[in-house]
């Protein structure tokens, strides 16, 4: 089987990261070895930004979000792909982690990477607290089942109330898209 070639760096937390997309892709990937992201390692993410484009792909909890703030604060441009929580769960016991996606988990957030270079956010308003409280996605009973979701249909990542308006932002989604997603959310649910 020959491998997809992708051509942007992935910055991962780890090697065992490192062997498990290539495993299955072929890629050239940067280790953070932890959240400190030094400066010797953000010099080369600032090299692999420049010359390829860099895919920023950390595990769905605190660290990997660390991490992925840290690097975006610091070398503008970078794109970013995001595995859900339950993707990421090992079979045994341990924390979550790119290392125990399959590769069809690993395929999809390959395919679903944000650009936030090229993401149309001009003339977009912004989605504001209210806005969230109003589609039930802060606030409610069902806030979290209606935040999974969405975060699982627009590629966001696990996120909280807090995480997810910020995320939304970031992104550029408009409240459009939030809106049609929660639509297409209450069909599945009563439909």
């Amino acid at each position: 089987m020959t491998k997809e070639r992708i051509k942007q760096v992935i910055l991962v937390e780890g090697r065992s990261d490192t062997q498990k997309l290539q495993q299955y892709f072929d890629v050239t990937t940067i280790e953070s070895n932890g959240s400190a992201l030094d400066e010797r390692t953000l010099a080369a993410i600032r090299l692999a930004q420049a010359q390829h484009g860099v895919i920023v792909f950390t595990d769905p909890d605190i660290s990997g979000t660390k991490i992925r703030q840290k690097a975006s604060q610091a070398v503008p441009g970078l794109q970013h792909a995001f595995l859900e929580r339950d993707e990421a769960k090992p079979q045994g016991k341990g924390s979550l982690g790119v290392e125990h996606a399959d590769y069809h988990a690993l395929k999809r957030a390959l395919s679903a990477v944000y650009d936030l270079a090229t993401s149309d956010r001009d003339g977009k308003a912004k989605i504001t607290i209210a806005d969230l409280q109003a589609l039930h996605l802060v606030g409610s009973a069902d806030a979290r089942l209606r935040r999974d979701y969405l975060a699982k249909e627009l590629h966001l990542g696990h996120v909280n109330g807090k995480q997810l308006a910020k995320r939304l932002a970031l992104f550029g989604i408009s409240l459009t898209q939030v809106e049609e997603c929660l639509d297409r959310y209450e069909e599945e649910k009563h439909g």
